[in-house]
């Protein structure tokens, strides 16, 4: 499910790049420099899924069982 009309990537994207990222940060050739780079770069990764999932949720809604609609 991309995001409809904005230029983010969509969630599928960001845990792919972010199991990349986790992936590379556990090699044993990595230098400090990269490690720092690759940490600031997962926790942006992590930030962009933490705000789309919260705008998704938002958009949720429940139908309950007097079929009134309320929010997740």
């Amino acid at each position: 499910m991309e995001n409809q009309g904005q230029n983010t990537p969509g969630l599928e994207k960001l845990f792919a790049r972010l199991e990349e990222v986790t992936a590379d940060m556990e090699k044993s050739d990595i230098t400090l420099e990269e490690s720092f780079a690759l940490y600031n770069e997962g926790m942006q990764l992590l930030k962009q899924c933490n705000e789309t999932i919260d705008a998704v949720e938002k958009k949720v809604q429940v139908l309950d069982e007097n079929g009134e609609v309320h929010e997740f």
